[in-house]
């Protein structure tokens, strides 16, 4: 939503944004995600990547969990008892999108010397990689200056099989 074009009345007990920060709002969930995408699974290893509590990070897990963000899964090493690794689950995976948009900002506007802590680069190509705002016609938007919002009814107050966006 953007001041150019203000969206009217629209519900706001339905926002994605305020129903997004209510799962993965808070810093240390944010961070277990980053270290998820990371590739780190256990708590011994989250721990000592985040310098968290180990009561806050209990918190947090168990939080992701049971919003379906990760899934716990158990392991055991030679000779000793079970534990649990914390892997996303798709749900989880969809959020990749919205931490590389958090680090692509902070890249631009927190670096001291200019210079990203680390860099994203595709696999296959080892080329780097950046969020880009696009429509579904293809167009390359630059800003939020491009984007008008527009109210949508909840889906229960919609006729069968219709969607959220215009025909066209």
């Amino acid at each position: 939503m953007t001041a150019a074009t203000p969206p009217g009345e629209y519900d706001r007990s339905r926002c994605s944004v305020a129903g997004t920060l209510a799962v993965v709002g808070e810093k240390w969930s944010l961070l277990v995600l980053r270290e998820a995408f990371l590739g780190v699974r256990r708590f011994a290893d989250l721990q000592r990547a985040l310098g968290a509590p180990r009561a806050v990070l209990t918190d947090r897990l168990n939080s992701l969990v049971a919003s379906g963000l990760l899934v716990r899964v158990p392991y055991r090493a030679e000779g000793e008892r079970q534990r649990h690794e914390y892997r996303l689950t798709d749900k989880g995976r969809d959020l990749h999108p919205a931490l590389v948009a958090l680090m692509q900002w902070g890249d631009r506007w927190l670096a001291d010397d200019g210079a990203p802590p680390l860099e994203l680069t595709h696999r296959d190509c080892g080329e780097p990689v950046s969020l880009a705002l696009r429509c579904a016609a293809g167009h390359d938007l630059a800003g939020p200056r491009e984007v008008a919002a527009v109210p949508t009814a909840p889906a229960s107050a919609r006729p069968a099989g219709t969607a959220d966006t215009p025909a066209g």
